[in-house]
């Protein structure tokens, strides 16, 4: 079985190198729309795969980091991302150009080692995430798959490489959580949300 959840974030970027004069040479924006697709064989004490309450916690909270705020493409000129950096408290340093399709890889990885890292707490089983879509305008998107996220065609994504600013680490309940996915240690979920 498949359940959906929808998280909306605005979010600024350059996509470098790519066709469109615009989006390659000037920093802007998106209302964008991140459907995440969680699977299982099995359900919970409650009959569901996967409360959407446990969706609003530390998921929420991953992609909740982008909102209002600038990605900004690790391999980019120094002075652009040194002035991003300074005139914005809000941002993420990612190792790849922060496209619709990167932005679901790496949204993959990250829920990926989080589910498997999650303690659960109500019979939640083999919860598995089953794709991620990011919705850049209401008539485009990028969809992800495992084999997807993982392709080194693609490009490697190493979390050690992704940087959230301290104003994003701030706003989060647990300032550990990014630590605690890249290194696989356990996040138990609560019992009541």
């Amino acid at each position: 079985m498949i359940i959906r959840k929808l998280f909306k974030f605005e979010n600024a970027h350059i996509v470098r190198f790519c066709s469109s004069k615009r989006c390659r040479t000037s920093i802007h924006g998106h209302s964008y729309v991140a459907e995440i697709l969680l699977s299982s064989n099995f359900l919970d004490n409650a009959g569901m795969v996967y409360d959407f309450g446990l969706m609003k916690q530390n998921i929420k909270c991953i992609i909740d980091s982008f909102d209002h705020a600038t990605t900004i493409f690790s391999k980019d000129d120094e002075r652009y991302k040194n002035d991003l950096k300074r005139h914005s408290q809000r941002w993420i340093e990612i190792p790849l150009n922060p496209s619709a399709e990167q932005f679901c890889r790496i949204f993959f990885v990250i829920i990926d080692r989080l589910l498997s890292a999650t303690v659960m707490q109500n019979g939640e089983r083999e919860v598995k995430i089953h794709s991620i879509i990011v919705h850049e305008t209401d008539t485009g998107y990028a969809q992800c798959f495992k084999e997807d996220a993982y392709n080194a065609k693609m490009g490697e994504i190493n979390l050690d490489e992704i940087v959230f600013s301290d104003a994003i680490i701030d706003e989060w309940d647990d300032k550990e959580l990014f630590d605690k996915i890249k290194l696989k240690k356990p996040i138990v979920n609560p019992k009541d949300v």
